[in-house]
Order: C-alpha cells, then sequence, then structure tokens
C-alpha cells in the first residue's frame, strides 16, 4: 500500500510562508525521486520543484529562489519551504514520488494567498 500523505497547507497573506510535508509509505523513499506540483483552479497540473534521490533539485522558474524543496530519508518525508508567497501561487499542492516508469501521487492540500 503506498501513501503519500500532504499536510501544511492553509491560508496565508501575501508575503508570507508555508512549510508543506509529505509523508511517504509503503515505497523505497530513499531511492524515489520527489516532486510537489500544483494545480490552480481553471489550469493544468504543473511542476513546481524536484529533488532527485541524489539530491539535485529543479524549479519552475515561477518559484525559483522562493521555494525550496528539500528531503529527510530518515523520516520518509519530503518538504517545500515556500516563502515571499504570492496571490498566483494560490493552488492545490500535490506530493509525487517516482521511480522507474512509475509515479505515486498524494491528495493534495490548498494553499490559498490572499492580497
Amino acid at each position: 500500500q503506498v501513501q503519500l500523505v500532504e499536510s501544511g497547507g492553509g491560508l496565508v497573506q501575501a508575503g508570507g510562508s508555508l512549510r508543506l510535508s509529505c509523508a511517504a509509505s509503503g515505497i523505497s523513499f530513499s531511492i524515489y525521486h520527489m516532486g510537489w506540483y500544483r494545480q490552480a483552479p481553471g489550469k493544468q497540473r504543473e511542476l513546481v520543484a524536484r529533488i532527485a534521490r541524489g539530491g539535485d533539485t529543479n524549479y519552475a522558474d515561477s518559484v525559483k529562489g522562493r521555494f525550496t524543496i528539500s528531503r529527510d530519508n530518515a523520516k520518509n518525508t519530503v518538504y517545500l519551504q515556500m516563502s515571499s508567497l504570492k496571490a498566483e501561487d494560490t493552488a492545490v499542492y500535490y506530493c509525487a514520488g517516482e521511480f522507474s516508469s512509475t509515479m505515486h501521487w498524494g491528495q493534495g492540500t490548498q494553499v490559498t494567498v490572499s492580497s
């Protein structure tokens, strides 16, 4: 049974910060590439940040310099530290794990940034 469970979403003012967490179970976490995606109303799901099993990171241009992805393999958890939040960051944020050709998805957590 594979589970990815996001937490930490909520309502925050523009300019504020939030830290999202994704706890994984049922997978060999340390060998999985992990990522955060988001989907805003009326828009397609997009990659926000990715961290490979070796630690290399990638970010969408829209969040570069504001968001930081990290992982704690001992806790089977991936984090997304979000700072300097903007109204356009409002979306449902999804955690994903990738290994080989398979992906697993979390249920999502709502982030709402008020302007």
